[in-house]
């Protein structure tokens, strides 16, 4: 059957074909779009779900079919389907070209059932669920993240905290004896730009601290806290006392250079730079003598020199070890403060320590069909097949009972359903129903239940009726009673009932969740 829209030859022209206008269930019908239009006119096709109640099940790429002049032929066509039987309209679609929408004729569908001959054909029961172990496909992506991540941690700590780096220059100065210490000090003191800058007294203020320093260290003075005359007296002391065997030329010479260095430093006196370099030299004379005055160290000096830098040393890893701690304490309590801020403390907790309900929110959710009428659901876990044993007076009354479901024993959430078929065609007794679940509540040792009634649509707007309330449920393989809520989703029709029992923790935020969830995607079959 061929539908058209034509205008005039100037402008574009758009037609639309079928190749059938019956098909059954599930067969599909080829619509072709045809576009006679300028080569240089842009045409857009409808795409995606634009021939619902129709489904697409695929487009095909745009072909050219002619080309002539200044004209094209453009042609694109769609697989379309539809599962259910009945008669359906093909919408009009609009083709956009150059800005402008030009639009085909609607069609109508039929789709007809499959006929199944029952006689032919042997009928089977339904096979029961098979188990199946969950697979653990994800579980090593999870171990080589956190093991990559645990390595990459521990990398950089090493890196930056343990790893013995190579001391700088001054570190290596400082592990140094005073002496050499001293020499090098003031070999970048001679080669330093203070007397070129006029710094004299930066000049004489280092020049006084090094050997000052020296002899503190080597000479066991304290020469860093003296004046000029108390620190010469000093010297002159330990010379009198044969401990420094130093002349009194030298001590003269040490004496003249602190004098210059107190007037530089606090009578802003200049003295001339080669006397300045002078002093220099003479300073590094009297280290020389004072250390070459000094008798050899003993072997319990040379001990104390090596404890030194070992406690040197050891001091600054321990620096950097605090220094370590206080960083990653500071992250994480920068990370947590920022997590607490925008997911909540309660949230945080639960994701590092785990929590049972939140661990079933957050898998992969599995959508099932259950029983005959179907109850259509999604649920954190598969439901698994619960076998059922009617008393005998209900065996007249219900042909046939089919009941699924899932208990958490930790987190004590429970989902359960059941799709039961009547003898004869008669209608539910819901609050027949209603008294059979509280009768199960209270003989598992639930007490002090509290229950509401009222409706329920599902998204598909099938209507039902729910029951709803509070208790004290008992906690499994123990005695104990908690706060728990509960809520039973009743539906039925002539000949047939289906029923979903959902009960979780009263403070159980992620259950709420859940509940809400399942009764979002809940869809049930009202047809025998």
């Amino acid at each position: 059957m061929v539908s058209s829209f034509t205008v005039a030859q100037s402008v574009p022209k758009v037609s639309s074909e079928v190749d059938t206008t019956f098909i059954k269930i599930g067969e599909q019908i080829q619509f072709k779009l045809t576009v006679e239009a300028d080569t240089t006119a842009q045409v857009i096709f409808p795409e995606g779900q634009t021939f619902s109640p129709l489904e697409t099940v695929e487009a095909s790429e745009t072909d050219t079919l002619l080309r002539q002049k200044e004209r094209m032929t453009l042609l694109k066509t769609y697989a379309l389907t539809q599962f259910d039987s009945g008669a359906y309209k093909l919408p009009t679609q609009r083709v956009e070209i150059n800005g402008k929408g030009y639009f085909t004729d609607s069609l109508l569908i039929n789709v007809a059932n499959v006929k199944v001959d029952t006689l032919k054909q042997q009928m089977f029961d339904i096979k029961p669920l098979i188990q199946v172990e969950k697979t653990n496909d994800s579980l090593w992506k999870w171990i080589v993240g956190i093991l990559a991540a645990i390595l990459l941690i521990a990398g950089l700590f090493y890196w930056f905290v343990l790893r013995k780096k190579p001391l700088t220059e001054d570190e290596q100065i400082a592990l140094l004896p005073p002496y050499d210490r001293a020499l090098i000090e003031l070999k970048k003191l001679e080669n330093s730009k203070y007397l070129i800058q006029d710094e004299y007294k930066q000049y004489y203020s280092e020049l006084t601290d090094i050997v000052r320093s020296y002899l503190e260290e080597d000479v066991k003075v304290s020469a860093l806290e003296s004046t000029t005359d108390q620190l010469i007296d000093k010297l002159e002391l330990l010379k009198d006392s044969g401990e420094l065997e130093l002349d009194s030329e030298t001590i003269a010479q040490f004496k003249r250079i602190l004098q210059t260095a107190d007037l530089v430093k606090f009578a802003k006196s200049k003295p001339d730079t080669s006397i300045a370099l002078q002093d220099r030299s003479t300073i590094e004379e009297i280290v020389i003598k004072t250390h070459d005055a000094l008798p050899e160290p003993t072997e319990e000096e040379l001990m104390q020199q090596a404890e030194y830098q070992e406690e040197y040393l050891r001091r600054k890893q321990k620096k950097k070890l605090i220094l370590g701690a206080v960083v990653f304490l500071g992250v994480l309590c920068i990370g947590s403060s920022i997590a607490v801020a925008k997911y909540g403390f309660d949230y945080l907790k639960d994701t590092v320590l785990g929590h049972p309900t939140k661990e079933l929110l957050e898998t992969e959710w599995v959508s099932s069909s259950y029983g005959f009428p179907p109850i259509i659901l999604e649920t954190p876990i598969v439901l698994e097949r619960v076998e059922v044993e009617l008393p005998e007076e209900a065996k007249e009354a219900i042909a046939d009972i089919q009941s699924f479901g899932y208990r958490s024993s930790i987190g004590l959430f429970t989902v359960a359903l059941s799709s039961m078929t009547f003898s004869k065609p008669v209608e539910p007794n819901i609050q027949q129903t209603t008294n059979s679940f509280l009768q199960t509540f209270e003989s598992l040792g639930a007490k002090n239940i509290i229950t509401k009634q009222s409706e329920f649509t599902t998204t598909s707007g099938i209507e039902g009726t729910k029951i709803y309330g509070s208790g004290k449920f008992p906690v499994p393989e123990s005695k104990e009673l908690i706060r728990g809520k509960y809520e039973i989703l009743i539906f039925g029709g002539k000949g047939f009932q289906q029923s979903i029992a959902l009960s979780w923790l009263e403070d159980d935020a992620y259950a709420e969740q859940i509940v809400e969830r399942i009764k979002k995607t809940l869809e049930v079959k009202l047809e025998l």
